[in-house]
């Protein structure tokens, strides 16, 4: 167990700069919300469903962090800060990442459909801070979703959305498939959200320009080819 947790802190210390040692890593709000989850699912597991809500209403209070204690979360789930809530049905897989005010939320509860009514985050994804996820959609393995994106459909693996509603960005995914992106923002190696939608449409800018420009050289070597077709005959 104690292995486990030693692996646990370690991988949050590998996405957060800003810890010297394991022990700051354990007074994390989203370490110790995690760790009481875990101990009110085992209680809605054994169906002591009250019991299981106060530990879940006692985490809310200690962490700013409400997760239901229905919520199936995987291995190394980092909530950096707190303000995130996570439903009831929500499912979460291992290595993911949830910055700060985030919503799993769930489909309108006036409708009497029940069922599967929260997201599913697959393994490796990043949920910026902001963002909310809405309904029984899927977001796909190491997708990333920007700050205050609103997402009500599924992501396909490795896209980045952004925006309201969420979209794809213009930016190829392939470039931006490394191990770890704060924020789960493109274009910038140092985010800073004030100033997203800039970053994004800075980014879309580069994209554009890249095709063009390659769109002009492919242009001009035809061209160039025609004519000297032309000086041949």
């Amino acid at each position: 167990m104690f292995r486990e947790l030693g692996r646990y802190l370690d991988s949050i210390k590998a996405r957060d700069p800003a810890p010297r040692s394991r022990w700051e890593v354990l007074l994390y709000p989203g370490v110790l919300a995690i760790g009481l989850h875990r101990f009110a699912h085992w209680l809605f597991k054994g169906e002591l469903y009250f019991f299981a809500r106060f530990v879940n209403h006692f985490s809310r209070l200690f962490t700013g962090i409400d997760i239901h204690p229905g919520a199936k979360i995987g291995q190394h789930l980092f909530i950096d800060h707190g303000f995130t809530v996570i439903g009831e049905t929500a499912k979460i897989g291992d290595n993911v990442t949830i910055y700060q005010c985030v919503t799993l939320g769930g489909t309108n509860p006036t409708n009497g459909v029940g069922g599967k009514r929260h997201p599913t985050i697959d393994d490796d994804v990043i949920l910026g801070s902001g963002a909310q996820i809405l309904g029984p959609i899927t977001v796909g393995k190491r997708a990333r979703v920007g700050a205050n994106a609103v997402v009500t459909q599924d992501v396909p693996e490795g896209a980045t959305m952004v925006g309201v509603r969420a979209r794809p960005t213009l930016v190829d995914a392939t470039e931006y498939q490394k191990d770890f992106i704060p924020y789960g923002t493109p274009c910038s190696e140092i985010f800073d959200p004030s100033s997203q939608k800039l970053e994004i449409l800075q980014c879309e800018m580069e994209q554009l320009q890249k095709r063009i420009a390659a769109y002009a050289e492919e242009r001009g070597n035809k061209d160039k080819e025609q004519s000297e077709g032309r000086d041949s005959a």
